[in-house]
């Protein structure tokens, strides 16, 4: 079990601070994981066992988990054995109404929360207007390439890459080192729990068949332009009719289970967001192997997926770039800070190598710029850092 300090440092700051920390991600992302490295450092730090308290929502097995008074009771009796106590909820959203209990516990009792849960709209409803300002929100992902190169040690880097490339980060796969049956077995389960549970069940869906076909469609088209047209023709054309709004609907069901993320489209020389054809992609790419298949035959849009996940991580904000009849790929923002990325998975001709670059050389600012491929000659030109990507991904 690695220790993701990139998530520590994070959540270090709000340690003991009367705020609740607000886990969230995909199923199996590693956020049970960071609950534990939280608990273990509090108990190094001088934390008594009998202090700390873990409830996982998921299972059946506690009778409590299911009713909010229950709950409430449950931490009542835990909380008023400790001056100081400390709580950590596991996907909480399985509990109709947990923003109340977490309200109360922060006004009645000496404790400090963690909470987890797969939902990214955990924190646009109830929880803020009861909470105020009392909470933050740590987004965790799957594992990076240079997580999975530290979990997986001295393994050569370039064979680690094209596993990465198929099988993507969940970190059980690396942290068990598993063989590519039982990964995919893995995989399958995620995507399946993803499915059905994350935004079937929670969200109703009544046509589960119609659901899926639009799922595959998206996931087979990730980082290429998506609009609601595109998938009703692709559906007209195999005699199944759906509004826009329910195709909407079902990419933000995809979002809110933090499957999906959407980019949108910037007039770099208008300065301004386009309201049209967002790109999406998907949090993990062995989700799409698992799901759709092809990852290794659709590299350049999996090599660019995983650059997006990539600066996800690093904290950007992020849109695609509009220049004329020209695209970059990336523009990515974080405080006074501006790269545009361009990703291809290789410069084998002199056609892809002005397609990757003629973009960024009309770009006329000083911030970096690079092309980022599977290439292992630098082509940097005129100001533009050629990278191959697992330098990219590995760079501090």
């Amino acid at each position: 079990m690695i220790k993701r300090e990139t998530y520590l440092n994070k959540i270090r700051p709000f340690i003991d601070k009367n705020v609740v920390k607000v886990i969230t991600g995909i199923r199996r992302s590693g956020k049970s994981v960071l609950l534990q490295l939280i608990s273990d450092e509090l108990i190094e730090n001088g934390v008594k066992k009998s202090q700390i308290k873990f409830i996982n929502f998921e299972t059946k097995n506690l009778d409590y988990v299911n009713d909010v008074d229950s709950l409430y009771k449950e931490i009542k009796k835990f909380a008023d054995k400790n001056k100081k106590s400390y709580l950590f909820l596991d996907e909480v959203q399985e509990l109709e109404g947990w923003e109340k209990v977490v309200n109360s516990c922060m006004i009645d009792f000496d404790i400090d929360i963690y909470i987890t849960g797969s939902n990214a709209k955990m924190l646009s409803g109830e929880l803020a207007t009861y909470l105020a300002g009392r909470y933050v929100e740590i987004k965790v992902y799957p594992f990076s390439f240079a997580e999975v190169k530290e979990a997986m040690g001295d393994e050569d880097e370039r064979e680690l890459f094209n596993q990465y490339i198929k099988w993507g980060g969940m970190p059980f796969i690396y942290n068990y080192k598993l063989e590519d049956g039982g990964t995919r077995q893995y995989l399958e389960d995620i995507f399946s729990s993803v499915i059905l549970k994350d935004i079937i069940q929670r969200n109703n869906v009544r046509d589960i068949e119609l659901f899926k076909r639009i799922m595959m469609y998206i996931i087979s088209n990730i980082g290429r332009p998506l609009s609601s047209t595109n998938i009703s023709k692709y559906l007209k054309s195999e005699g199944r009719k759906i509004s826009s709004e329910t195709i909407y609907n079902y990419i933000d069901y995809g979002k809110t289970a933090c499957l999906f993320y959407t980019v949108p489209r910037e007039d770099l020389v208008g300065k301004k967001m386009l309201k049209f054809q967002e790109k999406i992609y998907i949090t993990d790419q062995g989700l799409r192997e698992v799901s759709y298949g092809n990852n290794t035959r659709d590299i350049d849009q999996i090599l660019e997926n995983i650059v997006y996940m990539e600066l996800l991580r690093r904290g950007y904000e992020i849109s695609v770039g509009i220049i004329g009849k020209k695209e970059v790929d990336f523009v990515a923002r974080k405080s006074n800070e501006t790269i545009y990325i361009q990703v291809s998975y290789l410069l084998a001709s002199d056609e892809t190598i002005e397609r990757e670059f003629s973009p960024l050389e009309e770009i006329d600012d000083n911030y970096k710029k690079y092309v980022v491929t599977m290439d292992e000659i630098d082509r940097s030109r005129d100001g533009i850092i050629h990278m191959n990507i697992k330098d990219f991904l590995l760079k501090k």
